[in-house]
């Protein structure tokens, strides 16, 4: 009868040599994927019902299977005598790749979680705000998370050597002035990583949030561990640090909620009508798809020297619908006017008269009418007065004829040739 002495003595009887070792070592490493199929089939069928434990299960297979294998070479490495030439440098290698491997299966860990988070609130649903809040959340943390851990598995594999574990003695005997000095020489990427903390705890901003940023309108396209993506309107993207928006001031669109208001302006004459525009806009709106029905405003907000300014409020359930929608009033508006009240389009008004007569024109024509005036004043008198005597509002009639000391005199003004006086009479003759 065999006993377990005996049976352990039989085991550990190729690892005596290097070629038996590698055939234990093959077979050790096929144990180790036969294990990982029949585990990974079994766990998915589990999971199946479970969407989080699915994406979890996807996102650490690769990891699952190298740390199976790394343990079951290790499993023959530890077994193996220490008279085997390289073991215990192969057992140092090892070592580090374990620390590796579950480096590795901790990252894909916490990534496949805030991946899992991200599916289950998809951001194409109408509202979207706790989706877009558990997005920013979900991914700026998980980076952070993934930084330390590869942080300190890296310091892990690196305490493994002799010589770095004297080094690290070394350092701690002096973590004040180390920790000076790393602080100084790492400030920017540790500002970075404390900003990403805050926006994922306070979150000014959110994935996909409507931002202006310095004059430039756009999306939150990504949130990185350093940096923030911004999707311009027209494909460009703004990459800014993520301290910048800790420490200045910026518009977001989408803090509190995606829906907007939009602002259409228009200028037109003093007399254009405000209620058939108003009828109008009413009417466009009725017909756009892209108005919530929420906000539906026309008013007059200035009047300059030349027309009268007409603002237009409407509203939408966001930033993109509501430029559209501003598009489509703006053109309807116009065509509108164009179409109804071309007359009452903003234009410039203008005095083409010559310099110095436009301030006489009245005026030498009430001089030249006078008693006593003679040759051609006195016909061009006549005929003006029978013209304009019976008429109420001519402003001659209305004032009567001037005398004085001074009539002879204003008479030869407004019959001399090429005077301003001669040409209002003979405008007024023609009249």
């Amino acid at each position: 009868m065999i006993s377990f002495d005996s049976f352990e003595r039989i085991a550990s009887a190729p690892l005596s040599t290097w070629p038996g070792t590698l055939v234990v070592s093959t077979l050790s490493v096929l144990f180790a994927i036969g294990v990982h199929r029949v585990g990974a089939r079994i766990l998915v069928r589990i999971a199946r019902p479970y969407p989080l434990m699915s994406v979890v299960l996807r996102f650490i297979d690769k990891p699952a299977l190298a740390l199976l294998i790394i343990l079951g070479l290790g499993f023959v490495l530890v077994e193996s005598p220490d008279s085997l030439p390289f073991a215990a440098a192969l057992r140092d290698l090892l070592t580090v790749m374990l620390i590796v491997a579950l480096t590795w299966l901790a990252v894909r860990s916490v990534g496949a979680v805030a991946e899992a988070l991200v599916k289950a609130y998809p951001l194409d649903s109408q509202d979207n705000l706790q989706a877009r809040r558990i997005h920013t959340q979900a991914r700026v943390l998980a980076r952070s998370v993934m930084i330390v851990i590869v942080i300190i598995g890296f310091g892990g594999a690196l305490m493994t050597f002799p010589a770095v574990r004297q080094v690290g003695a070394s350092l701690l005997a002096s973590a004040g002035v180390a920790g000076l000095v790393a602080g100084i020489a790492a400030r920017p990427v540790l500002g970075n990583l404390i900003a990403g903390l805050q926006i994922a705890l306070s979150q000014p901003i959110r994935l996909d949030d409507v931002v202006v940023i310095q004059g430039e309108w756009g999306r939150v396209e990504e949130i990185t561990g350093t940096y923030v993506s911004i999707r311009i309107w027209d494909q460009r993207r703004l990459i800014v640090p993520l301290q910048w928006f800790i420490e200045n001031p910026f518009a977001n669109w989408t803090r509190n909620s995606s829906q907007i208001i939009g602002t259409v302006f228009f200028y037109v004459d003093y007399r254009m009508p405000i209620a058939p525009m108003r009828e109008e806009l009413e009417r466009i709106l009725q017909n756009a798809p892209e108005w919530d029905k929420r906000v539906q405003v026309l008013q007059v907000t200035d009047a300059t020297e030349k027309s009268m300014q007409l603002r237009v409020l409407v509203s939408s359930f966001d930033s993109g619908l509501n430029f559209d929608l501003r598009c489509r009033v703006r053109e309807g508006l116009l065509n509108f006017v164009q179409s109804t009240y071309p007359q009452f389009l903003p234009r410039t008004r203008a005095d083409t008269s010559p310099e110095g007569e436009h301030a006489d024109f009245v005026q030498p024509l009430e001089r030249g009418l006078v008693d006593g005036m003679t040759g051609t004043a006195g016909t061009i008198r006549s005929q003006v007065s029978s013209r304009t005597a019976n008429t109420e509002a001519d402003p001659v009639a209305s004032r009567g004829e001037r005398h004085g000391p001074g009539a002879s005199a204003h008479s030869a003004a407004t019959t001399a040739p090429g005077t301003p006086g001669g040409a209002a009479v003979e405008l007024v003759e023609r009249r």
